[in-house]
């Protein structure tokens, strides 16, 4: 457990020494969230009149119906096209600077918008498996929603390095999905140590966060401030938001660095090869 810890550390001090070369590398995520919000915002009213809306209110009898589905499929390629797309900027300019360039915001987006159809096919391939595996844990009771779980880990296992192959290699959508779990397979096995890495640092820095917004809550509401409360939920908000960026931001770049170890090239100027390597578990047996 220790090793493993120090191991996610490792690459998240790794990834921030990236970032700190390149700060402009936050904006990708940034807009990433300010596309998403505005996508979602954009089919509130749509999800509401048909009835997407029922299953979330827990009402089981009432599942998601037909007209639901066909406008929850448009939904995720809207959302994942507008994702994807920061993702590639980012991994572009992430694989800039892991080349010894000096990458700008302009720089990632003219990468990802030579690749605009490529993310708009992976799009929609993203948005079909999620539509099924959103059908299948609805209507499957619980061992739908155990299957659709394990199905959705082993499509983010295969998928890890879709983009950074989208980015370099001149390949679609498809033949990138294989590329993915080829090189994943090849390099590192199939079974990701714990499924877990960067996210095992920012879940506990994510917990301390709320035990300590938890108390200065507590405490402002024992003041009676209303100010106080209205400041401590603002500065929670804004931490929250901060620290997921951060996450976003880090795990783009370290899975360029990771495509680039695949592929045999160096990525030691920023990262440990052996620390790269030592993050993914052969398979066993």
């Amino acid at each position: 457990m220790f090793e493993r810890w120090s191991r996610s550390w490792e690459l998240v001090k790794a990834s921030w020494n990236v970032l700190r070369s390149d700060k402009e590398l936050l904006i990708f995520p940034i807009i990433s969230m300010i596309g998403s919000i505005f996508v979602s915002i954009l089919f509130a009213l749509p999800f509401f009149t048909v009835g997407v809306t029922q299953t979330v209110r827990g009402n089981e009898d009432l599942p998601i119906n037909i007209a639901g589905y066909i406008l929850l499929f448009i939904y995720y390629v809207v959302l994942y096209t507008v994702i994807f797309f920061c993702n590639t900027a980012l991994v572009g300019a992430a694989m800039i600077r892991l080349s010894g360039g000096d990458p700008t915001v302009s720089s990632g987006f003219e990468i990802a918008s030579k690749k605009i159809n490529h993310i708009l096919g992976y799009a929609l391939i993203s948005a079909t498996v999620g539509v099924v595996l959103r059908a299948v844990s609805e209507r499957g009771g619980i061992i739908g929603q155990i299957a659709s779980s394990l199905v959705g880990m082993a499509w983010n296992i295969a998928t890890f390095l879709v983009v950074p192959v989208l980015v370099v290699e001149d390949i679609g959508p498809i033949d990138a999905v294989k590329r993915s779990g080829a090189l994943l397979k090849k390099t590192w096995g199939e079974q990701i140590v714990g499924n877990l890495g960067m996210g095992l640092v920012f879940g506990l820095l994510f917990f301390v966060l709320m035990l300590v917004f938890f108390g200065l809550f507590a405490l402002a509401i024992a003041a009676e401030s209303t100010t106080v409360i209205i400041l401590v939920i603002i500065a929670a908000v804004a931490s929250f938001v901060l620290l997921g960026l951060l996450s976003s931001t880090l795990q783009g770049i370290y899975q360029a660095a990771v495509y680039r170890f695949a592929m045999g090239e160096d990525v030691s100027s920023f990262f440990d090869p052996n620390m790269v390597q030592a993050a993914f578990k052969p398979k066993r047996g």
